[in-house]
């Protein structure tokens, strides 16, 4: 069973991202939104967990990250979706769980 977690949350304010990252299983994927988009900027701690996550994919909704800046900021291996791209992941998988 594949699950879409998505993240809305800084990881500069909140333990939302180091959360999910520890339970996010083999196969998961991992949608970084709104302020959860700092995540995936390169240099960061949060960056660095996201390359050492196994088995997970990560993707980053384009529009937030382009509203707060970051687009030409990002670290290696985020896939960056649109909204059409959101719906395809929530489609893909069997469930979404939303990291508050």
């Amino acid at each position: 069973m594949t699950t879409l977690h998505t993240v809305n949350k800084s990881p500069f304010s909140s333990s939302a991202l180091d959360n999910c990252l520890g339970l996010a299983k083999n196969g998961s994927t991992v949608l970084l939104l709104e302020d959860g988009v700092y995540a995936a900027t390169a240099g960061t701690k949060s960056a660095e967990a996201i390359a050492n996550a196994d088995g997970v994919s990560f993707a980053i909704l384009g529009p937030d990250a382009q509203a707060r800046g970051i687009e030409g900021k990002l670290a290696d291996g985020i896939k960056v979706v649109d909204y059409d791209g959101f719906v395809d992941l929530v489609a893909e998988h069997d469930k979404v769980h939303a990291w508050l």
